[in-house]
């Protein structure tokens, strides 16, 4: 079975640090792009970073970029998010999600959902000013 286990959400205060961590498991790691999205009460889901690290390929939203690193284990099949001087406008609800590489290549961009196969539960991110 396909299972995108996300994890490392929590409360922290403007200006901190968190990281999260998806774990994959149940595909063949490499041939996926795995993104993270995020939700924010009563706003559009957002693709904020993406990474497919066998092509050496990341992305990241404007509005994350310089304060959010995305990297990959792939020893773990586990995709990291490293997110720095957070705002309060960072909380939200955050995902991560498996895309195979050809639906991004050529469907839809990484930022958009439709591409995605299979999604993790969320992990809320709470940042407090």
């Amino acid at each position: 079975d396909v299972q995108l286990q996300a994890s490392g959400g929590g409360l922290v205060q403007a200006g901190g640090s968190l990281r999260l961590s998806c774990a994959a498991s149940g595909f063949t790691f490499d041939e996926y792009y795995i993104g993270w999205f995020r939700q924010a009460p009563g706003k559009e889901r957002e693709g904020i970073s993406c990474i497919r690290r066998s092509a050496g390929s990341t992305y990241y939203a404007d509005s994350v970029k310089g304060r959010f690193t995305i990297s990959s284990d792939n020893a773990k099949n586990t995709v990291y998010l490293q997110m720095n001087r957070l705002k309060p406008e960072d909380t939200a609800v955050y995902y991560c999600a498996a895309a195979w590489y050809q639906h991004i290549m050529f469907s839809s961009p990484w930022y958009e959902g439709q591409p995605y196969d299979y999604w993790g539960q969320g992990t809320q991110v709470t940042v407090s000013s």
